[in-house]
């Protein structure tokens, strides 16, 4: 009797695991658990982890320049194709804490500014700073560019260009390039134009340095504000764009958090760079050290015609002027220099820019601007941004320098700013990735069980049974 109530009562345990577990499955109770766990933990406050790592990101990030140096500067003069050779990396650790951080009273928002710091890398570097490049004299084809519509200014300063021996191409160190050199002829402007900066370089106001003031949501109200910027230097990110249909993960042009990521989103994040907000999309699942992930790149619409894309209409300067896809116009954000963005190598643009300058290779895997993320905390794992800055060159009648130069796009750099996760914060990812694991599987343990115990059961239940009918087989048909 016990041993059948024993057996009886195991497959009741089976049938009511098995029941649970599967209402529990399709309930999806515990993933919305841990979902609902990490969004309160992803507020910005102090004593937080998500505060700290976004007051002081704990992994590294480094920013890697790579020139393109020309080798026939006489033979472009006279019209032939420009032929470069890429050099580089030259690579800096940046840091990139906040600071004059202070909330609101009811700490809904947080105030600070971003000061980036760049610090030379000698040993993950081709060479020291001082190696040469040569390349397109920016300040003068700036400078022509603007004035090549005035005779009589015009012929002033071709002279004064032909006397200090200045042309459309100069040699330069890697440093002035970078962080700038008092150029002779913008301060020979600046004595009758006080507000022409006499001083040059591609990133010259950039380093110990920051863009103003960025006011961030803390998520506190509501966990998708996480981290978004609100306003910066008072101008709402909502005029960043023109489509609601995303969510802004930073204002800084870094790394960040944003919680719980869904594979139909769309990441945003500012780039000075651009003078525009930068978007991405879902392209894959990725692993980084062992940490899963989903891999969000910008699609090639970023970039494209505004045939293709309206939005990039506004970088067609003057207007209705558009260059093609693969490239943007970004002169009226960089003083009139004829500064021209796209993505390395002309990555993802019309072929006729890769075509025109010997030297261009695009590919995916060197030049594709990436976001890897942990689409429960939002964390990103992995990051690089790949931008290429470039000079619009054209022949100006006015001046003898530009020879018979023909009207290129010329690409001076790229850039690559990248983060990759410690090995720190992979342990306690791991662990939230454990703890994630085991929750979420919790249902299917369950019916684990029950499959094993159901198995037990019916185990029992044929032991049970046969001994019996052995027995009765073996009694006599007729007692004696």
């Amino acid at each position: 009797m016990l041993k059948s109530c024993f057996i009886y009562t195991l497959g009741l345990f089976s049938f009511v695991f098995l029941i649970v577990g599967l209402s529990l499955a399709l309930s999806n109770v515990f993933p919305e658990v841990v979902q609902s766990e990490a969004k309160r933990e992803m507020v910005l406050k102090n004593g937080t982890v998500a505060f700290d790592a976004w007051e002081k990101p704990p992994a590294p990030i480094y920013m890697q320049f790579y020139f393109f140096n020309l080798t026939n500067p006489l033979e472009v003069l006279d019209g032939d194709r420009p032929a470069v050779v890429e050099i580089g990396p030259y690579t800096y650790r940046e840091y990139r804490p906040m600071e004059e951080v202070s909330f609101d009273d009811n700490g809904t928002k947080v105030a600070a500014v971003n000061t980036k710091t760049y610090i030379f890398q000698l040993n993950m570097s081709r060479g020291p700073e001082s190696d040469l490049i040569r390349t397109v004299n920016i300040p003068a084809m700036t400078v022509m560019g603007l004035f090549k519509d005035e005779p009589f200014f015009a012929n002033l300063i071709s002279s004064y260009m032909r006397d200090k021996q200045e042309g459309l191409f100069t040699t330069r160190t890697v440093g002035e390039l970078l962080w700038g050199y008092q150029d002779t002829l913008l301060q020979a402007l600046h004595v009758f134009k006080p507000d022409v900066d006499p001083f040059f370089g591609l990133f010259s106001k950039n380093n110990a340095s920051n863009d103003g003031q960025y006011v961030f949501f803390t998520g506190q109200q509501n966990y998708t504000d996480f981290a978004r910027v609100d306003t910066w230097n008072g101008q709402s990110s909502l005029n960043w764009w023109t489509t609601d249909e995303c969510n802004m993960i930073n204002g800084t042009n870094g790394a960040a958090f944003h919680p719980v990521i869904t594979k139909n989103e769309k990441l945003y994040m500012f780039s000075s760079d651009l003078c525009r907000s930068l978007y991405a999309v879902y392209e894959e699942d990725v692993t980084v050290k062992g940490i899963p992930a989903y891999r969000f790149s910008p699609p090639s619409e970023v970039f494209a015609n505004e045939t293709v894309n309206p939005i990039n209409a506004g970088f067609c300067v003057p207007s209705g002027n558009c260059l093609g896809s693969g490239v943007l116009n970004v002169s009226t954000c960089k003083q009139g220099a004829p500064v021209i963005m796209s993505s390395p190598h002309f990555y993802q643009g019309d072929e006729r820019f890769a075509r025109s300058v010997f030297g261009m290779r695009p590919n995916k895997k060197d030049h594709q601007t990436v976001m890897d993320i942990h689409p429960l905390t939002g964390t990103i794992l992995q990051a690089a941004k790949r931008l290429q800055v470039n000079i619009y060159v054209e022949k100006i009648p006015t001046f003898s320098q530009t020879g018979n130069v023909n009207t290129i796009i010329f690409p001076i750099v790229y850039l690559n700013e990248s983060v990759v996760i410690d090995d720190s914060s992979v342990d306690e990812l791991a662990a939230v990735v454990f703890k994630q694991n085991v929750v979420t599987n919790i249902p299917f343990m369950m019916i684990g069980v029950a499959i094993l115990l159901g198995g037990v059961f019916m185990l029992l239940v044929c032991r049970q049974k046969i001994p019996e009918s052995t027995a009765a087989e073996r009694q006599p048909l007729l007692a004696s």
